[in-house]
């Protein structure tokens, strides 16, 4: 069986990976030269599945619109003249509620216990190195009232399986002691051993390999230019080289199956042969910074509550991550709102961990790494993976801010789906969404 996947970051390639291992002949387009150079390239690095609560809650309209005049808020929505981005705040505005909470959240946590397996059985049978840290995620607190409310997520979680922990500051600073200096600031925390972090490029150009390794053909720098159908049916995907003196020869190719796994870009895609999902682009930043006291800077990934952003140690550099912006597929780096996050990624490093970074801008003769991608969001925070209702046409998309914690998985399942298998979790695939209540959950170690 043939199958042409669609995009070449962590969902894209962990879907070719495990498609080969189940002896597909595989295909991978991406517009890229390499693989994970879009929303792959540079996340928080955490592999989170206790941290994973959705957006949508009975307190997010309140904080989104407080939130909507902070150039450096959590979560910013920036209103367009755009259609799509209004109907899915109405869908997300339907999700803030207690009920839909609990229903998600579920569906999520399943998914993320399922991918940590795979991606574990993936990194013993290849042995990819990738700053690869074992130590669990911490989450701390900067005030009293947001401490008290961790309790409830510390329930939630551990209902469904997850040993996140409640943890005093004393407990917290003796499982990371580099956030000492910012210890009359931190209230309490949460922790849990299970989890872990690394990076996300690495893993996905070095599986990248492996799979050409084993046969499959990767298309870079290939832009997709339409399927071509009919009816009810994919006959193929028309492409075309990406040249410096413009694009080359259009070229269509075949295939058995074919996977839309193009983050973001997904929706857009799908809208063109009648398949219409709410995946909407939430900008997300990154600093990358160089450590300067490597005795003094984490090795466990954290999460600075007061900020939503984190952090995380790949070897002689710290990643730090967070927010996000909804206002469609921009994607600079330089407008006024755009400098203000980044600024308030290297100031909030500097404060909790003074000294211990590079911080400094390009100005001062720093030399940080920001970085923007847009994460594809559902309003539930569920992504999509599954058959489209279109004959050959699947996919693996709307992964948000947790692609990296899913990845594995959602392409082992992609791959158990297209043969014809239902992948052996409570979770609603697309096309199978009311299967997920009725599914009997084999337990899994979280």
């Amino acid at each position: 069986m043939k199958t042409i996947v669609l995009g070449a970051g962590i969902i894209g390639i962990s879907t070719a990976w495990h498609l080969l291992s189940r002896g597909h002949e595989v295909v991978v387009i991406d517009r890229q030269s390499d693989a994970a150079l879009e929303t792959s390239f540079a996340n928080a690095g955490q592999i989170s599945v206790s941290y994973c609560e959705p957006w949508a809650n009975r307190e997010a309209p309140l904080k989104a619109l407080k939130w909507m005049f902070d150039s450096q808020a959590p979560l910013l929505f920036r209103p367009q003249l755009d259609w799509q981005q209004w109907r899915w705040a109405l869908q997300f505005l339907g999700q803030c509620n207690d009920k839909a909470f609990a229903r998600n959240v579920q569906q999520i946590v399943a998914l993320g216990a399922y991918s940590h397996s795979a991606l574990k059985q993936m990194v013993a049978e290849t042995g990819i190195q990738y700053h690869r840290l074992e130590r669990g995620i911490a989450h701390f607190y900067s005030s009293a009232q947001a401490f008290d409310e961790a309790g409830e997520a510390v329930d939630i979680m551990r209902q469904h399986g997850v040993q996140r922990q409640l943890v005093s500051r004393d407990e917290l600073l003796r499982i990371e002691p580099a956030f000492t200096p910012y210890r009359d600031q931190i209230f309490g925390g949460t922790f849990t051993p299970s989890d872990e972090s690394g990076d996300a490029r690495a893993f996905t150009q070095q599986l990248a390999a492996l799979c050409a390794a084993r046969g499959a053909q990767f298309l870079y720098g290939h832009d997709i230019v339409r399927f071509d159908h009919g009816s009810d049916e994919i006959h193929g995907v028309t492409v075309r080289p990406l040249r410096d003196d413009g694009p080359g020869p259009e070229q269509t190719l075949t295939a058995d199956a074919y996977v839309v796994a193009c983050g973001s870009y997904s929706a857009p895609l799908l809208r063109t042969v009648g398949v219409d999902l709410p995946i909407y682009p939430g900008k997300g930043y990154s600093a990358t910074f160089r450590i300067l006291k490597p005795d003094a800077a984490p090795f466990v990934s954290c999460i600075d509550d007061a900020r939503k952003i984190a952090m995380s140690r790949f070897g002689d550099e710290l990643r730090v991550a967070g927010t996000i912006e909804l206002g469609g597929f921009d994607l600079s780096l330089d407008s006024p709102i755009a400098r203000a996050r980044c600024r308030m990624l290297s100031e909030r490093i500097e404060t909790i961990l003074p000294g211990v970074c590079d911080t400094r801008s390009p100005e001062q003769g720093g030399n940080p790494q920001y970085w923007c991608g847009l994460r594809p969001a559902t309003p539930t925070n569920i992504p999509f993976i599954g058959h489209t209702g279109v004959g050959k046409l699947w996919v693996n998309a709307g992964h948000g801010t947790l692609g990296w914690t899913h990845g594995a998985g959602s392409g082992k399942a992609m791959a158990a789906l297209v043969c014809g298998e239902r992948p052996d979790m409570q979770f609603g695939f697309l096309g199978q969404e009311r299967d997920a209540a009725a599914w009997q959950q084999r337990p899994l170690e979280v």
